[in-house]
């Protein structure tokens, strides 16, 4: 770790490293002039000189190895500061409580997690994973710093930080007849077996509407209260489902599954969203949390 307020010890320990003006500026990404601008200017305001300048390179003297050293110590010591920095932010102790829908307990949403875990390893998280009615409450009853649900707009008790709207289609195996198809319409699926989510899954009342408003009535049913165990029956190739592209985010991107956008117009989306309850204090570790979290989010739109 450098220090932040003084540029020229981080120019003079590249070129130490380095021996070389023009390694030392390829390190830093910029210029060769402001390099050697810089160590000039230091020589000249500390009135000693702090390389040889040899046809090899350059070389630390006596007054450029003193500080040398002396730099590696500061470095040092800032970092110990940082460390106190860190713990008077909460950081160094404590933990984050927050909740997920079941879709979101893989891919994405992990990634953010893990990097928060990889760069404070000392927090500890607690996850919440459950339908967005529960997390909802719990965000309200302060159970948890926040949360991320679907719809968040008949909740009207919450704050919304971020969200993104995720289509509806038909999510298949690419093995299917129909995988390669840009749009599928209903119609086109009347003889294929359809794995519908049943109550008490959130998507259960678009997916009925869907088949309501479209007046169809497949002739091979499979109805589940599981998206996980539904995913599964897809990735086997026992048949085609509506759902949302979040359902199966991590099963299309490793390509196990596909999704295809409906034909049929009208068809909502649902949103996801990053919400917190109105005036909620959060500590400095879940503010970071959550802007890992809306980056992620952001990346999916």
């Amino acid at each position: 770790m450098t220090i932040p307020f003084s540029r020229f010890s981080e120019y003079f320990m590249a070129v130490a490293r380095t021996g070389n003006l023009r390694r030392a500026a390829d390190l830093l990404f910029i210029s060769v002039s402001a390099v050697h601008r810089q160590i000039a200017l230091a020589e000249e305001s500390l009135g000693v000189q702090l390389f040889e300048r040899l046809p090899t390179g350059l070389k630390l003297t006596l007054a450029g190895e003193m500080l040398y050293a002396d730099l590696l110590k500061w470095q040092k010591d800032f970092q110990q500061t940082c460390v106190r920095f860190d713990e008077i932010q909460g950081l160094k102790r404590g933990s984050i409580d927050f909740g997920l829908i079941t879709a979101l307990s893989d891919g994405l949403i992990i990634d953010a997690i893990d990097d928060m875990r990889q760069s404070y390893p000392w927090l500890n998280f607690n996850i919440k994973v459950d339908n967005s009615d529960a997390i909802a409450k719990k965000i309200v009853d302060a159970d948890i710093d926040f949360g991320l649900i679907l719809d968040p707009i008949q909740r009207t008790n919450l704050d919304v930080l971020s969200f993104v709207e995720m289509p509806l289609g038909f999510i298949m195996s690419p093995q299917h007849e129909l995988a390669s198809e840009e749009k599928i319409s209903l119609s086109m699926t009347y003889h294929e077996r359809h794995i519908v989510a049943d109550q008490p899954l959130v998507i259960h009342d678009r997916v009925s509407a869907i088949y309501k408003r479209n007046q169809l009535n497949p002739k091979q049913v499979t109805t589940c209260t599981d998206i996980r165990l539904m995913l599964s029956l897809l990735k086997k190739n026992m048949g085609i489902s509506i759902l949302s592209y979040l359902d199966a985010y991590s099963e299309i991107q490793r390509g196990e599954l596909v999704f295809i956008p409906l034909r049929e117009k009208g068809v909502q989306p649902l949103t996801v969203a990053l919400c917190i309850a109105p005036r909620r204090q959060l500590s400095r570790a879940s503010q970071i949390l959550i802007q890992l979290l809306i980056a992620e989010i952001e990346k999916l739109k």
